[in-house]
């Protein structure tokens, strides 16, 4: 059956490949996006996470459109990278608005409806940052350490509601963030990877969607890192 899918931040990168796997698999499937324009294909609504009055619109709509939300997967973040001896309090707390309490406002919202039928996923993206730590990534790295934290909590107390609350943490992707390294940036970082090489969005996206499907339905809680072995042990 067709469920309702929200992929937040799902109009390019990482979100996009979720969005276009969960869709492939037969769901309706709309995604958020901040600007641009939304992916041709999919259902779009433009939505601030930072912002409770648009994630609401933005569920409504969806609401609207497809159904309540049964399946969530919180996508959307940003990065401003500097380090701590000189980075603003606006650049740490603007990236934590975004990245974790952006999945606060998304989720609460969701719930609401997965409670009501008693059965829901949540796929809550973080990243291998979020375990290992990264120099000038004070603020993203809090962010999405914060993360599991979160889904950790939900998934207790949502389990009884038949809801899943699991993360995927991906290691470094074949996106236009890192296309912008440069060629001895790529090569250190592919040189820190067991498997020699980033991943691509699909592999990312393939992680997500079987958080998503019924054969996950035993795991919840759960932090699965798809980032070729660069942070085995955390």
């Amino acid at each position: 059956m067709s469920r309702s899918v929200l992929v937040t931040g799902g109009n390019r990168g990482i979100g996009l490949a979720i969005a276009r796997e969960l869709s492939a698999g037969g769901d309706a499937v709309a995604v958020t996006y901040r600007s641009g324009q939304p992916p041709e294909g999919l259902f779009g609504v433009r939505c601030d996470v930072t912002s409770s009055e648009d994630v609401d619109a933005a569920f409504a709509k969806v609401e609207a459109e497809q159904g309540p939300v049964e399946v969530l997967v919180a996508n959307a973040g940003i990065t401003k990278d500097t380090l701590l001896a000189i980075m603003s309090e606006d650049a740490f707390t603007s990236v934590l608005d975004t990245n974790l309490t952006g999945s606060y406002r998304v989720a609460k919202r969701a719930v609401k409806g997965m409670m009501r039928k008693r059965h829901g996923r949540i796929v809550l993206v973080s990243s291998v940052v979020g375990l290992l730590g990264s120099a000038g990534q004070a603020n993203y790295a809090a962010s999405k350490a914060g993360l599991v934290g979160f889904a950790r909590s939900l998934a207790r107390e949502l389990g009884s509601r038949g809801i899943t609350v699991n993360v995927v943490a991906p290691g470094f992707v074949d996106t236009d963030m890192t296309a912008a390294l440069s060629e001895d940036q790529q090569k250190a970082i592919k040189g820190a990877i067991p498997l020699g090489r980033t991943a691509r969005p699909e592999e990312i996206a393939k992680a997500v969607a079987f958080l998503a499907g019924e054969d996950a339905g035993y795991i919840t809680g759960a932090v699965i890192p798809v980032d070729g072995g660069l942070g085995m042990g955390h």
